[in-house]
């Protein structure tokens, strides 16, 4: 007979007499108390535990005290099994870590994939794992899925992995909140409503703000002094509830049961392969999981056993990463400062009930190990009784209020945040004490919690004022605990990780600490030190930004250092160091194989590839590796069909010439053909890219600047100019920037004369139509200046002559868009043109008054008197058959004489400016002429 009968008969009662349609609720109730009884009259004992939570770790160490089991079964994943003998060279908390960076079987956008499971002091997993490995005898065996099977079983979605697991809830607390990075995380215990009603129902009635402060309340308190049976039976009904008030949640509590079943199979498999006995065995398990309901529940289950899918071809890496209070709360949507205040409360429970906790043999930062306790005879486990009923009809024995501790917090808090800022005093303190009894009282709580007493600080200290970047709620974690952080020690390092701390050992600084530190190198002083400069740099391009920053000194090519000074904070970014550890041996061989797979991605380009080149000239200083890297480039090049990247390409390409040339007796052998095939392939793309409204002006700039830069080197190898020449003239560009463009590129090649050149640009600011664009055009001209340096007086000549020539009224709102135009198109080329200018102009405001711009230096030709040139006869005819058209052209330009006898034309009317006028520019009346007799020939 059920020893719980009597409760369901209970509950069916109260069910009955309560619901307004006893159906469901009936079912749901007996439910509770059937799992209860099924989990507790298993021959398997089954502990059932909550993340992190001290009350388990309470009962887990008594209850290994008491029984002494020979194999404990634990749920964690499998394949983490040999990481757990390297906890005793760490200093908790940690976490245990699966990486893999070249996936197989899973989506590419899913790497690199990670799995973390954390362990605390204050857990009682850590518990278990101290006894197995530190008890002679004792069999320790991890029975979850493998982290394999953690991303096989993930819905194929395209969201990132760690989103689409139901454990990895993430919330902003701070930097140390980061340690896990994106992984996703396995714990032991998720104990939480899924049913969102439901919670919200629990904390609105336990008068509370989150989760953890209820949980804390009225589970972690009350079962704390509990005994074991109570406890076991307490949290097996806390899974059953959360699991049948879940909803129907698809593929996550699939994937819950689909876990139960491979826990169940392993651990079969182990008692058919070890002949252990059941009854010296333990199985700790989350207590969501104790209330399982699948049909490979229980050893005298019936059911086959599961079928567990084969791993995929995904090669995984283990090791240990550091973890902190914070991290492990933004991992599984814990209240901030929720594991520290666990922490504490373990450390005062443990006080309190005399308890001796397991600690592993050498474990760092947990000061002095307590004595072993003598073994006692094992107890076995006694008949099944009922203790729920007791526990839920009975209010918890409520312990009294601890004046000494409660003003010791107040105390405390206030001193700390007169360190951090506040006008906080001695009755701040007192407020503090008088407001948290306050509320506990108007909360139904006999004696103030931390999260009271975080209230009362809050409101009492804080106000409506934050002086500091710590506000009143973070001071009360420090002060309740702190945000403890972990460390992996040295020997539970992996190999590249041991490299790094042994070759940074000449600096003589203590890696370890999580502080920042300064590293001054006078490395001509101290050559020995240029290997940890070297190393510095490489792990300044592997790490993140603030773990190694260079504050005097730099890595470029053909430079060498004389003295460095760098900021060091690679205590505080260890797991970066450690995950570095998954990729390779050395930081150089990681570094390589990370440039291999740049260059190599689909999306890589041109100048990626140079960009990579460059980098393992710095930082490898491999020939080998350098050129297999440049071949990759001129691949790229010859594939690429956009020129998106030129103005890189340039800027790059440039620098490895020179570098070469000034290093090595020959360029190597890819350098020359990235040159040939940058030549026909720009020469190619150059006509498309002028007329085509998606290539910007400085992608143009940069392509002739290319051919024109490297012409000399590109015709010595074998390159056509024609093929330039051809380019050029097949170009027909509209936008103005781009005319500019190649008007230059035609005066690089000779094509147009400067003297054209200017003739045309005059003409342009002599249109009123073309004047507002005339900045685009400037805007060409200095582009321009990359391909063509010795156009810089021009575009100055040109320039002067716009501010010289136009009017205030069409300069000034001209002005603000030739600005913005030269700063967002060839912001990095004014220089070229202000240093030109402070050439040309004098230097001095004395000379102003008396200074001849160049262009207009020379000397005007006076007048000539005496017959015009027979060509200039029909045209003197002409004027002086229309004199109303001259004297229009007078007006406009400012001559107002009138036509008097002066100067003879051709027998016409005498006209002094006219007659100089054909005098100094023949070409125009001769042009006229042309066109006249042309007229007359055919017949008009």
């Amino acid at each position: 007979m059920s020893p719980f009968g009597a409760l369901r008969e209970q509950l069916l009662g109260a069910a009955t007499a309560f619901a307004d349609a006893p159906g469901a609720l009936p079912g749901i109730l007996s439910g509770l108390v059937d799992d209860v009884d099924r989990a507790l009259r298993e021959e398997l004992e089954i502990f059932p535990v909550c993340h992190h939570s001290p009350a388990s770790a309470l009962a887990m160490v008594r209850r290994l005290r008491e029984k002494q089991p020979k194999v404990i079964y634990l749920e964690l994943c499998e394949d983490l099994q040999p990481l757990l003998d390297e906890l005793r060279n760490c200093r908790l908390p940690v976490a245990l870590q699966a990486f893999a960076s070249e996936i197989d079987g899973f989506p590419p956008d899913w790497g690199p994939l990670s799995v973390v499971a954390p362990i605390t002091e204050a857990s009682a997993e850590y518990q278990a794992i101290a006894y197995a490995l530190d008890t002679p005898g004792v069999e320790l065996v991890l029975v979850d899925r493998s982290a394999d099977h953690v991303f096989q079983w993930l819905p194929r979605e395209p969201a990132a992995p760690a989103a689409a697991d139901a454990d990895d809830d993430t919330a902003g607390h701070g930097e140390e909140a980061a340690l896990h990075g994106d992984a996703v995380g396995v714990e032991i215990g998720d104990l939480r409503p899924r049913f969102a009603e439901l919670e919200e129902h629990l904390l609105h009635h336990g008068k509370v703000r989150h989760w953890s402060e209820w949980w804390d309340q009225y589970v972690e308190q009350p079962l704390a002094g509990a005994d074991y049976d109570t406890y076991r039976q307490v949290m097996v009904l806390i899974g059953s509830l959360f699991r049948r008030l879940g909803p129907d949640e698809g593929d996550r509590l699939a994937r819950d049961e689909d876990r139960e079943r491979y826990m169940w199979t392993r651990m079969r498999e182990h008692l058919a392969a070890s002949d252990a006995d059941p009854s010296q065995c333990l199985y700790v398990c989350g207590a969501f999981h104790a209330a399982s309901r699948v049909e490979q529940f229980g050893l005298a289950a019936e059911a086959p056993a599961y079928d567990i899918s084969p791993r995929t071809a995904t090669r995984w890496l283990y090791g240990l990463i550091p973890s902190s209070h914070s991290a492990i709360e933004a991992q599984f949507a814990l209240a901030s400062g929720s594991v520290s205040i666990a922490a504490a409360t373990w450390t005062k429970a443990v006080a309190r009930h005399g308890v001796t906790p397991y600690r592993l043999e050498g474990q760092k930062g947990a000061g002095k190990r307590p004595g072993r306790a003598r073994p006692a005879a094992p107890v076995p486990q006694g008949p099944v009784t009922d203790r729920l009923s007791g526990f839920l009809a009975n209010p918890p024995a409520l312990d009294g209020l601890d004046e000494a501790e409660l003003l010791g917090w107040c105390v405390d808090i206030v001193r700390l945040a007169r360190r951090n800022g506040y006008l906080a005093s001695t009755a701040d303190a007192i407020a503090v004490f008088e407001t948290s009894i306050l509320l506990a009282g108007l909360r139904n709580r006999a004696r103030p919690t931390p999260y009271d007493f975080q209230d009362a600080a809050v409101t009492c200290i804080e106000k409506d004022v934050v002086p500091g970047r710590r506000d009143v709620r973070r001071l009360c974690e420090i002060l309740l605990g702190g945000d403890r952080i972990g460390e992996v020690g040295y020997r539970a390092l992996p190999p590249l990780a041991q490299d790094v701390y042994d070759r940074l050992k000449p600096l003589g600084l203590d890696l370890e600490k999580r502080t920042q530190q300064r590293a001054l190198l006078n490395l001509d002083a101290e050559p020995e030190l240029v290997p940890c400069s070297h190393l510095l740099w490489i792990l300044r391009y592997l790490l993140p930004e603030d773990a190694v920053r260079p504050i005097m000194g730099t890595r470029r090519l053909g430079e060498r250092p004389i003295q460095e000074s760098w900021d060091l904070a690679i205590g505080r970014h260890q797991r970066s160091i450690i995950e570095l550890g998954y990729e390779g041996v050395t930081v150089e061989q990681v570094l390589e194989q990370r440039l291999r797979r740049t260059v190599w991605a689909p999306e890589a380009t041109a100048a990626v590839a140079l960009a990579a080149v460059e980098d393992a000239t710095l930082y490898l200083g491999s020939r080998r590796f350098t050129d297999e890297l440049g071949g990759r480039a001129v691949e790229l090049l010859a594939a690429e069909r956009t020129v998106d990247d030129a103005p890189d390409v340039l800027r790059r390409i440039r620098r490895l010439l020179a570098h070469y040339r000034a290093t090595e007796p020959v360029l190597p052998a890819w350098c020359e053909a990235f040159v040939t095939t940058g030549y026909a392939h720009y020469c190619t793309l150059l006509p498309t890219a002028f007329v085509d409204e998606e290539v910007g002006v400085r992608q143009v700039a940069a392509m002739l600047g290319f051919l024109s830069s490297m012409e000399s080197l590109a015709l010595a190898l074998g390159c056509d100019r024609a093929q330039l020449e051809l380019a050029v003239r097949q170009s027909h560009p509209e936008a103005p920037a781009k005319v500019a463009l190649l008007w230059a590129a035609q005066f690089r090649l000779g094509m147009l004369p400067q003297a054209e050149l200017r003739s045309r640009c005059d003409e342009l600011l002599a249109n009123p139509l073309v004047v507002p664009a005339f900045p685009l055009y400037m805007s060409g001209f200095v582009q321009a200046l990359e391909p063509v340096p010795a156009l810089a007086p021009f575009v100055v000549e040109v320039m002067s002559k716009a501010f010289a020539r136009l009017p205030d009224a069409v300069l000034l709102p001209w002005l603000p868009k030739l600005i913005t135009t030269l700063r967002d198109q060839a912001r990095e080329l004014v220089p070229v043109l202000v240093r030109e200018a402070g050439r040309t102009f004098p230097a001095g405001l004395s000379s102003v008054d008396t200074w001849v711009p160049p262009w207009s230096a020379r000397e005007t030709p006076k007048a000539v008197a005496g017959p015009v040139p027979a060509a200039a006869g029909p045209v003197a005819d002409l004027l002086a058959g229309h004199p109303a058209a001259c004297d229009a052209v007078a007006v406009l330009l400012g001559c107002e004489a009138g036509w008097r006898p002066s100067v003879h034309l051709a027998g016409g009317p005498e006209h002094p400016e006219v007659a100089d006028l054909l005098v100094r520019h023949p070409e125009a009346a001769d042009a006229v002429a042309g066109l006249l007799d042309r007229r007359s020939a055919s017949g008009r």
